[in-house]
């Protein structure tokens, strides 16, 4: 199943109440690996943004480049 970013939320709201209330729904060591989990999913998103602005000012630069390079054949 996929989860949208609202389900995610939810889920990490509820777990984060359930370990604060010191909650026994869940064992404890389960509701520890769910939160690392929702935590690294957070982690992975961010990386991901963060790569994608790399390649695109990566694009930036090359397009530069390549137009620099461009007008100095053009005046010879």
């Amino acid at each position: 199943m996929i989860l949208d970013a609202n389900q995610l939320a939810a889920i990490q709201q509820h777990v984060d109440e359930t370990i604060r209330r010191g909650g026994r729904g869940l064992c404890d060591p389960s509701l520890r690996t769910i939160q690392d989990l929702l935590h690294t999913v957070a982690a992975l998103k961010k990386e991901k943004r963060k790569w994608k602005r790399v390649a695109q000012n990566r694009g930036r630069v090359i397009a530069q480049i390549a137009a620099m390079v461009g007008s100095e054949e053009e005046e010879t």
